[in-house]
């Protein structure tokens, strides 16, 4: 595990209070987590953020990995990325950036009450990012919104994914800007669990055709078909 325990406040910004920043491309981690350890911010508290990994670097590949915090524990910055069978934990934003990413078999574990899982930062709408979240659970204890509109395009997508009972009914958040609701992408598709039904979701989510969906069943979502290893990598010692 790779610790460290700045925050936005010690470190003067949220883009350099990460344990760990990866810039590189093709960067692939494997079985390692990666933490932040400062303390759990009290609600309000300003210069709290505190991430454990920033990835910037194109093409980033991450297999059976820990990202652990509190708020805005993975900053997903930019570039195309994917995340299989990690684990995910924080509380407020946990899963934030303008990345074109896709998490399959993740679990995202909430450890804190009234935050949000993603805040995702799509700004036009010719932009091609945002987060793809298939076959993951949702874990934890209390009450979160599924994602908040940091950008005005802001897109996420939950597929088959299962749900415990600690999703707010309305699902999404539109960052206290109402116009966002006509222009952000926020959807589900099979999902499950007790809090994972639609009933009292926002009107301008989407509960997904399977056509709809099509995009972001695939690697294709992110064009790993050109760069994501088709067989997880061994290690020989």
């Amino acid at each position: 595990m790779v610790v460290w325990n700045d925050t936005a406040a010690s470190a003067t910004s949220t883009y350099l209070s990460a344990s760990i920043s990866v810039d590189a491309q093709y960067f692939v981690a494997m079985n390692i987590s990666f933490q932040n350890s400062a303390p759990q911010p009290t609600p309000g508290a300003e210069g709290q953020q505190a991430v454990a990994l920033r990835i910037s670097g194109d093409n980033a590949v991450f297999y059976g990995c820990g990202f652990i915090g509190h708020q805005d524990t993975l900053y997903d910055q930019k570039g195309e990325h994917y995340f299989r069978d990690c684990y995910i934990e924080g509380s407020i934003d946990f899963v934030f950036g303008n990345g074109r990413s896709m998490y399959q078999g993740c679990e995202l574990h909430v450890v804190a009450t009234g935050g949000s899982l993603t805040a995702q930062k799509r700004a036009r709408d010719t932009s091609d990012s945002g987060f793809v979240f298939l076959n993951c659970t949702i874990s934890g204890r209390d009450v979160v919104y599924l994602g908040r509109a940091w950008g005005r395009y802001s897109r996420v997508v939950f597929l088959y994914t299962y749900m415990e009972n600690i999703i707010k009914p309305e699902g999404w958040h539109n960052w206290g800007d109402p116009t966002r609701d006509a222009t952000v992408y926020y959807g589900q598709y099979k999902c499950f669990g007790p809090g994972a039904g639609p009933n009292g979701r926002t009107p301008w989510s989407h509960e997904l055709s399977d056509e709809e969906a099509k995009p972001f069943l695939s690697l294709n979502f992110i064009q790993g078909n050109t760069w994501v290893p088709l067989v997880m990598p061994t290690l020989n010692f």
